[in-house]
Formats: C-alpha cells, sequence, structure tokens
C-alpha cells in the first residue's frame, strides 16, 4: 500500500506567473487583492499580503479570464497561502492577455485608448 504524501502531489504541472485576483472568503464580506504566483489546473499558491486565513476556508476567486473560481484554503505559510479549485481550470486561459468581458475583473481589463486629445480630423491638439 502506497500512501500519498504532501510531496509527491508537487509533481502535478502548474504555471509560476504573476496576476492579480480578487478572492472572497466565505463568512466576510470584503473582497481581498491577492497576487497569484503560480496555477494550475487544480489550483494556486497566492500571497495574500496580510490575508489572515486558515487552512479548510472557503474562497471564491475573480481569475482573468475565467472568472469566479470556487476553491478551499488547502494551506497556509506565512502571507502565502495555497488553494484547492473545485473544478479543474485551464490555466493557459488565465495566462492570455485580459478580455473584455462579463466575468472578467475590471482591474484587469485592457486599458481603452481615448481620444480626448483628438480632434475630428485626427490631429493632435496642441495643449
Amino acid at each position: 500500500m502506497n500512501d500519498m504524501s504532501s510531496l509527491e502531489t508537487r509533481n502535478v504541472a502548474r504555471d509560476s506567473l504573476f496576476l492579480f485576483a480578487e478572492m472572497t472568503f466565505e463568512g466576510h464580506p470584503e473582497t481581498v487583492r491577492v497576487k497569484v504566483r503560480n496555477l494550475s489546473a487544480g489550483g494556486l499558491m497566492a500571497d495574500g499580503g496580510g490575508v489572515s486565513t486558515s487552512r479548510g476556508a472557503r474562497v471564491q476567486i475573480a481569475l482573468r479570464n475565467l472568472g469566479v473560481v470556487n476553491g478551499v484554503v488547502a494551506w497556509v505559510q506565512g502571507d502565502r497561502f495555497g488553494v484547492a479549485f473545485e473544478k479543474d481550470i485551464d490555466p493557459k486561459v488565465a495566462r492570455a492577455p485580459a478580455q473584455d468581458g462579463e466575468g472578467t475583473p475590471r482591474f484587469v481589463k485592457p486599458i481603452l485608448p481615448t481620444n480626448r486629445y483628438v480632434d475630428e480630423e485626427r490631429e493632435v491638439r496642441s495643449i
């Protein structure tokens, strides 16, 4: 009989990256912004920057291009913690450039160019 240790679960493919996500912890109405350090189909590792959480806490994470993903805090070590997703995701979708869709959080949507300094003939105005 072979018991699977926590070290053996580290073989899951994960993407190292740096992106922001908004996270809500069950029982706490406020949303916090966290830094996602790595992402796999089954979970993520985040740096909470002062977030106080514990193992087993249920969370909702708004990920770029994916919308809201449900999960559970699997481990906590200092300001960093791991989240296991309830359903697998495609991490490549989160890595793609931000889309301007309904499920995309406002802070990751692309900045749209404005024509504030351009007149009708599309010439630059003197300021």
